[in-house]
């Protein structure tokens, strides 16, 4: 009884994951989506270079010369700057800020509050249950506010391309000098960044499903021999 090899290839994300099932010939077999996990190579055909994650967490991830290097991604608590988490905590954390007149407030800040009828302790307690993805879920209207200037928005947004950039400078550091830019927020991201960054990047080849089964080929031939 002879048996085909199938290819499997898992995009782990923290908002979703999609799973992709190929004959060893390539012919697509079945496609899905399921809940969040987190990363994954085909940004750059299997080349050396370096991916700047940036969706509801951020991570920098490099392949050089058969080695496996990773910036940042440790976890909203401690990391992930500059994704959609971070701007959505740093957002409620300057409608706070705006609450107790700390600083003034924006458009953005205003429509925010006024989420949470315009009630700090609305703010405090559903922060204390939220998971990332639910911080991430106030991302789109940062971008939007940002888009028409707004000062709070377009200040979250820099930082945010801030962190954005430092991943990217770790990362040419350790040789990447081929970065793409792959995440939910990755398009609304780029226009922040600094020249030196921009400089450095490409469109992904592939997307990190096409890489999952990459690595997965590469495998399968491997055991084959």
């Amino acid at each position: 009884m002879s048996t085909e090899t199938l290819l499997l290839g898992v995009d782990g994300d923290a908002t979703l994951c999609r799973a992709r099932l190929q004959a060893m010939s390539g012919e697509l077999l079945g496609e899905s989506m399921a809940g969040p996990a987190n990363i994954c190579i085909g940004a750059h055909g299997g080349r050396d270079g370096g991916v700047l994650v940036v969706g509801t967490g951020t991570v920098g991830w490099a392949e050089l010369a058969g080695r496996s290097y990773r910036v940042g991604g440790w976890g909203p608590a401690v990391s992930d700057e500059g994704g959609g988490a971070w701007l959505g905590c740093e957002a409620l954390r300057r409608v706070l800020w705006a609450r107790d007149g700390r600083i003034p407030w924006t458009a953005l800040l205003t429509a925010m509050f006024e989420q949470y009828e315009a009630d700090p302790h609305a703010i405090v307690s559903w922060s204390s249950s939220a998971l990332p993805r639910d911080f991430g879920a106030l991302a789109p209207v940062i971008v939007e506010h940002a888009s028409n200037g707004d000062p709070a928005a377009v200040e979250l947004m820099r930082l945010a391309a801030g962190h954005v950039d430092a991943l990217a400078q770790r990362l040419m550091s350790m040789g990447a000098q081929r970065l793409s830019l792959v995440g939910g927020l990755s398009l609304h991201i780029e226009r922040w960044l600094a020249p030196a960054t921009r400089l450095h990047l490409s469109p992904p080849a592939g997307d990190a499903l096409e890489g999952a089964l990459q690595l997965a080929r590469a495998a399968a031939e491997s055991t084959v021999a």
